[in-house]
């Protein structure tokens, strides 16, 4: 038989990259249904067995609200610049768990997604992709319980606290935006890691943790910079977010454009990293992992 030039003109050819450049963005579009059955997936599998399902959305910001309201707002009595303790807290945590939510399961993509990776051809970073898409409900769900809880202090105050929003609230998507971004960011540069040294998998949680508190989330940026640390918690790329989020929704923070301008700058050079890295480690990590 022979073989005419037309019969070589496939419809999708499978071929290893040329080039850490070579990203292939437009294959995220063609497989754009994949990527939405994979959020749709998580989002099941994670909630399909337990008792209170998406309750655990509320659950978890309420309760860690609560603790702490009473650890650093009652019994540290640290500062919330006049804010009410319970809204400080509740804006700080809203934002950082959609971030870290993102970082955390972004981190272990290559070791979870181990066996479906092996077998079928897809763009990879659909996968960490989809995970940023599906902590977007999640945060929708929190960011809903953060609304309710303003409309009650609005309604009854506490004594000597007072709050209001303000216009920065239209850069809300952009904040939301550079939240998922920088997570994603640094999941694909710990993901690349992991294939070669597991060890970061146990890192990554307390790592978490750790830069939680190097964040404003249970203290404003003028209570580090009383203390005399202030000047490196601004280092850190979230403080810039979270201040920004809290000014946005309650009038107070640390609200500038040019620290907005710099926590754009770091998250898209840690995005553009993390894309070349985890482009370079997707070719051979089935053989490492």
């Amino acid at each position: 038989m022979k073989i005419t030039q037309e019969s070589k003109d496939w419809d999708l050819v499978i071929k290893g990259h040329s080039s850490l450049f070579d990203l292939n963005f437009n294959d995220l579009w063609r497989y754009r249904d994949l990527l939405f059955m994979f959020v749709k997936r998580d989002f099941v599998s994670f909630y399909k067995q337990t008792v209170l399902g998406p309750l655990w959305f509320f659950i978890q910001p309420i309760f860690t609200t609560i603790v702490f309201t009473f650890v650093f707002g009652n019994l540290a009595g640290i500062s919330t610049d006049g804010l009410p303790k319970y809204l400080f807290y509740l804006t700080g945590i809203t934002s950082w768990n959609y971030f870290s939510d993102c970082l955390s399961k972004t981190s272990t993509v290559f070791k979870d997604n181990a066996s479906i990776f092996g077998k079928v051809y897809f763009p990879r970073l659909i996968m960490p992709l989809s995970i940023v898409v599906s902590n977007l409900v999640r945060f929708g769900v929190q960011m809903l319980l953060l609304i309710l809880t303003m409309i009650y202090f609005y309604f009854f105050p506490e004594t000597g606290t007072s709050f209001q929003v303000t216009t920065a609230i239209l850069l809300f998507p952009f904040l939301v935006l550079l939240m998922a971004l920088l997570g994603l960011g640094l999941g694909l540069i710990i993901t690349a890691m992991t294939t070669k040294y597991r060890d970061l998998t146990f890192l990554v949680t307390f790592g978490v943790q750790l830069l939680m508190y190097a964040t404003t989330i249970t203290y404003p940026l003028s209570y580090a910079r009383e203390k005399g640390y202030g000047y490196l918690v601004e280092y850190n790329p979230m403080t810039p977010i979270i201040e920004a989020f809290r000014f946005a929704f309650l009038g107070k923070g640390e609200f500038t454009f040019l620290s907005i301008g710099y926590a754009t700058l770091v998250t898209l050079i840690i995005l553009f990293f993390g894309i070349i890295i985890f482009n370079k480690t997707e070719k051979n990590f089935v053989d490492t992992i």
